[in-house]
């Protein structure tokens, strides 16, 4: 139950592991997963991956999902920057990002990851639902080691339950 717990920062970190199971050059393909965040298997798909091993690049394009248990992350684009272990050390989604967990929906048309400073941003059109409670922000920027998110420019709605009678 610890790892489901870890959803949200483990889910952050989704985007950016996409591409952590690149094989090394000279290292035998096998049909471990991508990547285990929390105990929890990435999976990941797309309709084509183009990696440049020497620029330590990849770009994932087309219907392109990733799920960490709950967490599903969609979007048409994403491009991904890693060392030569490999690991990666940014990621952006980019044409219109969508992620949905335990009943809340955000939006956004671009999402950042900088593994380095642990930081995940949204920004363009930025919408979170859940339910009947909606908020639409300029941007929101999270927080990966304090799980702690900040909206700039907050509009929304907020349902509250009526008092007892």
């Amino acid at each position: 139950m610890q790892g489901r717990r870890r959803f949200s920062r483990g889910g952050i970190l989704a985007l950016a592991l996409v591409a952590g199971g690149f094989a090394v050059p000279g290292t035998p393909a096998h049909a471990d997963p991508l990547g285990v965040i929390a105990g929890e298997t990435l999976d990941v798909k797309a309709d084509t991956l183009d990696v440049d091993v020497d620029k330590g690049t990849a770009v994932l394009q087309g219907d392109v999902r990733a799920q960490l248990g709950d967490l599903v992350v969609l979007c048409p684009k994403v491009e991904v920057r890693y060392d030569k272990a490999p690991r990666v050390r940014w990621a952006r989604g980019t044409g219109g990002v969508t992620a949905r967990v335990k009943g809340i929906e955000a939006r956004a048309s671009v999402v950042e990851v900088d593994v380095a400073r642990r930081r995940v941003k949204l920004s363009g059109g930025v919408r979170l639902t859940r339910g009947r409670g909606w908020l639409r922000a300029k941007y929101a920027t999270i927080d990966i080691a304090t799980r702690k998110v900040s909206l700039r420019g907050v509009k929304g709605s907020i349902p509250v339950e009526a008092p007892a009678r």
